[in-house]
């Protein structure tokens, strides 16, 4: 079981910020409880139902900082005192937080780095086996390079290097989309099946190799507006991906398979997309064997400006009437062997998985198999349902 605090939770500046999430409230006076927006203040967390139905309601609030500010909301408890209930046998009687996500659906940006566009590419010639890996990235990195980040996606030199490439028979569909004009744009789950801190995540039983994926995730409002940002692991089973590239919806979207949170921090005089372009992101895996595995991802290194991505995913080619939340990729694709030589990492039921941020916090999570994570049963009519017993509907 994961103890959360605020200690390893919060951003290094507390709540400086303004973070804004979800939780489930449990009800009062005969009244039914449910999932409401949250802010973390100063002494406490605040239930914002009454002022905002939903997260994406808060969201595409005209100025959303401004409006958080200005709406009183109700004391629900301490940071630490949610924080502490967050957990796989929650107090139903106490308040617990929740993915910072409700009504936005999950997008996800893929090979957005050129050292995990190479990963990918190694998987593919791979055909999904761990022990060819290593003797697959001998003869791609020898072709190519592990430096790609100097050639700017779309552009006449990614095009020339493609010419190449084609000749030599090594170009591949990740490539495509790691240096072409088109970015990988994919639904990495449904709308309201993000798990967030504290929560299990979800590998699939007959998964050999995968790995976690620490990325930024963009809180996108319906019109195209950056508001803020959060963690993200984009769970991915290398071994389906590399079998096929079909196979992308069973390697990305598994029950639990998508973590989002703690918070959303919203953009205001702390937190800005500048600070997004240069997050650094720290990975750490703890199994119960006693291994440990350290990685990171650097936004800097990024190959495609969150702009561009989001402008790739909304456009007049497709909406998003609640706004979406935008997964950005990650640098991290672990190489180092776990078990033996030429096995390469994956992970072991029981691992904890932490994402970190200075200004964004902690994501905690541990590993199990997706069929033993707690089912998701909260769909959206069941939210319209609940919304409506509390009297929040149009609000």
């Amino acid at each position: 079981m994961l103890m959360l605090t605020p200690e390893n939770t919060l951003p290094t500046d507390g709540v400086a910020g303004t973070l804004v999430g979800r939780a489930w409230v449990p009800g009062r006076d005969g009244e039914p409880g449910g999932p409401s927006p949250v802010v973390l203040r100063g002494d406490g967390v605040y239930d914002l139902s009454s002022s905002f139905a939903t997260l994406s309601d808060l969201l595409d609030a005209a100025q959303p900082v401004q409006a958080v500010r200005a709406a009183a909301g109700r004391h629900i408890g301490s940071v630490a005192g949610v924080l502490a209930n967050t957990r796989d046998d929650p107090d139903p009687a106490q308040p617990r937080f929740l993915a910072p996500a409700d009504l936005q659906v999950i997008k996800a940006a893929g090979v957005t780095f050129a050292a995990s566009m190479i990963e990918r590419v190694i998987e593919e010639q791979a055909k999904g086996d761990p022990s060819r890996a290593e003797g697959v990235r001998r003869t791609v990195v020898d072709a190519i390079g592990t430096d790609l980040r100097a050639v700017k996606p779309g552009s006449p030199q990614a095009a020339q290097l493609k010419s190449v490439l084609m000749a030599q028979g090594l170009w591949s569909q990740y490539l495509e989309v790691g240096i072409g004009p088109d970015a990988e744009v994919f639904t990495k789950a449904p709308v309201l099946a993000a798990v967030g801190t504290g929560s299990q995540v979800g590998i699939h039983p007959k998964s050999a190799w995968n790995n976690p994926e620490p990325e930024v995730v963009l809180a996108v409002t319906r019109e195209g507006a950056i508001v803020g940002a959060t963690l993200g692991n984009d769970v991915n089973l290398r071994d389906f991906e590399g079998r096929s590239a079909l196979l992308l919806s069973k390697a990305k979207d598994n029950n639990a398979s998508c973590a989002i949170g703690p918070f959303v921090r919203l953009f205001d005089e702390t937190f800005n997309l500048d600070d997004v372009r240069g997050c650094e992101l720290s990975l750490r895996v703890e199994g119960e064997d006693g291994y440990v595995l350290d990685g990171a991802s650097s936004m800097a290194q990024i190959s495609r400006d969150p702009l561009d991505l989001v402008a790739q995913t909304l456009n007049r080619n497709h909406q998003y009437p609640d706004g979406f939340m935008l997964f950005l990729g990650t640098l991290f694709a672990p190489t180092e062997d776990r078990d033996h030589p030429g096995g390469g990492f994956t992970h072991k039921v029981g691992d904890r998985v932490c994402i970190s941020a200075a200004k964004l916090g902690a994501l905690r999570n541990v590993v199990t198999h997706s069929d033993s994570a707690p089912a998701w049963h909260f769909g959206l009519g069941q939210l319209m349902r609940n919304l409506a017993a509390r009297g929040l509907l149009g609000s």
